[in-house]
């Protein structure tokens, strides 16, 4: 019988993209599927989070995710440009935040295309690998979103046609995310069970042996 979970997914995170090689390898290796809802990362859904955030929380956040990064061997650096309009002085969030929008509904069409996670193992590695100054510019997207098997130009057609629908389904992961018990990313869910960060992976695995998780 195959398995099913849920993961709730930022393009900001890098902790979503620090997740992305264990959840492509457990797809490949065992009969599971691995449903993912996209999600607008904190500083869209509570721009006011980072400037009531304690002093601590970015100095840790860029320490514990650059070792995260080295004891999985992954390469990994801070997005250039940054997926979000943010003044790194102040904490404040941009009122506009095309690249980030643009971003989430591109993930989010890619979804509803059957193609969510190939989308991701392209485009979370062109944005955090490090190996791209940026990102965003000239054919570079495009050009990842093709290499996961999709079509970009369908993709950006079905947004510029109704964006609303993208809107729609973002919303809907957001209330599904906080009903099941917690608003961080990566979230993984098994049958109503939240799993937070990416080092609850392997708890997550876990239950899903208990659960009867077979080799492919």
């Amino acid at each position: 019988m195959t398995l099913a979970f849920e993961i709730y997914w930022s393009m900001r995170s890098p902790y979503c993209y620090l997740a992305l090689d264990r959840i492509l390898d457990l797809r490949a290796k065992y009969d599971v599927q691995a449903d993912l809802r996209i999600v607008y990362p904190v500083a869209v859904r509570n721009p006011d989070f980072f400037s009531a955030a304690p002093k601590h929380y970015r100095p840790y956040h860029l320490l514990d995710s650059q070792r995260v990064a080295d004891s999985l061997g992954m390469p990994y650096r801070r997005p250039r440009p940054d997926p979000i309009a943010q003044d790194m002085q102040t904490n404040e969030i941009a009122t506009k935040q095309p690249l980030i929008r643009r971003l989430t509904h591109l993930a989010a069409a890619a979804v509803e295309a059957g193609a969510g996670l190939e989308f991701q193992d392209q485009v979370m590695r062109l944005i955090w690998d490090g190996r791209t100054d940026g990102w965003n510019d000239g054919n570079r997207l495009a050009d990842a979103i093709g290499r996961a098997g999709l079509n970009p130009q369908s993709l950006e057609n079905a947004i510029t046609a109704d964006p609303q629908h993208f809107e729609r389904i973002i919303e809907a992961n957001q209330a599904g995310q906080l009903e099941a018990g917690h608003t961080g990313v990566p979230l993984f869910v098994f049958q109503g069970e939240p799993f937070f960060g990416q080092d609850r992976f392997d708890l997550l695995v876990w239950r899903l042996h208990q659960n009867g998780l077979s080799l492919r």
